[in-house]
């Protein structure tokens, strides 16, 4: 799977531009603020039906202008499908594949499935059990259209169940019956979850490991672990035995929207015991992890977005990564820099035939394409 065409409409700094991809590794050069950026984040729209960086769908359009619209021209299966998103302040997001619109974002989560490496990831380790949650979920969801079901689903009954404890706490009283409808669907959608989350993390960790070794830190162990009220304890012994609690709180207080997880290296946090490069390491490895994962089980090659990642590492570390990332096995690959000439060294010293394009103040040049040797 590949895009071939690209075109940006009020997104972002963009007021309006047009790409078109080499199949290979697509570099995309130019300084801080220029909108290299914003290219991977566009294809991570089209992708997973949302920003990377920006949740909130409205701040994504340029300033001053009322919507943005998003098309793509990609090649799955031999076939050439078009894709398009458009996203107007007040209205619903539309998003199309062929010209048919979806009934349902889900039903495009996992059709053309993309990976990002970027600064940002140091939030995984530095943020909050939601982050981890999410960026779990974010990958089983993409395979496991169940799985995406039963999260939406869990996350409305808990908003249902949070409105009535607060209702009852704000009026001062208390039915105990009210909640046993809510309860016994939390117990249904949180035991598949939490079963299909240890799933995921049993087979993902041995390929974490390896991508990590193949970064050049073998002799190190990486874990993931997974810590879940509902593995410490019954789930409906927890809402019965929390039940006062929640009343007083207004809010649910135990369930799989508490799970977070351990980024273990060498049986030790890393955000406490890893030096910088250990936790880049990581989580470059996850992420490709992630990308091998995703590969496997949807049957096709993921797209590859790395966001500014080479003045991150050491020279031994790039060269790996790239020379990991260029060949067959990885597909189609787009890299952001600002320093050109340290992508042409890159890439002469691995061999791989790329495509360069200078991003500048939200306009794009292609201004060079190095063929195979």
């Amino acid at each position: 799977m590949e895009i071939r065409k690209l075109h940006i409409v009020q997104f972002k700094n963009y007021q309006e531009a047009e790409i078109s991809f080499f199949e290979g590794v697509n570099c995309f050069i130019g300084p801080n603020g220029s909108g290299k950026t914003n290219i991977l984040d566009a294809i991570h729209y089209l992708s997973m039906c949302r920003s990377y960086l920006n949740p909130i769908d409205s701040q994504n359009i340029r300033f001053e202008q009322s919507f943005f619209m998003l098309q793509s021209v990609w090649n799955k299966d031999g076939q050439e499908v078009d894709l398009y998103c458009g996203v107007k302040k007040g209205q619903k997001k539309i998003f199309k594949k062929n010209k048919a619109e979806y009934d349902k974002l889900a039903e495009h989560i996992g059709s053309f499935p993309a990976v990002m490496i970027s600064p940002y990831d140091r939030n995984l380790i530095s943020e909050g059990s939601e982050v981890r949650r999410k960026w779990m979920d974010g990958i089983i969801s993409q395979f496991d259209r169940r799985y995406l079901e039963n999260l939406m689903r869990y996350n409305r009954i808990l908003d249902q169940r949070n409105a009535l404890l607060k209702n009852q706490l704000k009026n001062g009283f208390f039915d105990r019956e009210s909640f046993e409808v809510w309860d016994e669907q939390l117990l249904e959608t949180g035991h598949s979850i939490s079963t299909k989350r240890q799933e995921f993390l049993k087979e993902f960790i041995p390929i974490f490991q390896l991508f990590y070794d193949e970064l050049g830190a073998s002799g190190e162990s990486v874990n993931l672990i997974y810590k879940s009220q509902l593995i410490e304890g019954d789930f409906r012994s927890l809402l019965v035995v929390n039940m006062d609690r929640d009343k007083h709180l207004g809010y649910t207080s135990v369930g799989i929207h508490k799970d977070d997880l351990i980024f273990e290296l060498n049986a030790y946090p890393i955000k406490k015991f890893g030096s910088q490069g250990q936790q880049k390491s990581y989580l470059i490895a996850l992420r490709l992890a992630q990308y091998e994962w995703l590969k496997k089980h949807l049957n096709q090659n993921p797209l590859l977005l790395l966001d500014d990642i080479f003045d991150k590492l050491d020279n031994n570390r790039v060269e790996k990564l790239m020379q990991m990332v260029s060949n067959h096995s990885f597909g189609q690959v787009l890299v952001t820099d600002t320093d050109e000439e340290r992508v042409k060294r890159i890439f002469d010293s691995i061999q791989e035939p790329f495509r360069m394009f200078k991003v500048e103040s939200g306009k794009i040049e292609q201004i060079e394409l190095q063929e195979a040797r």
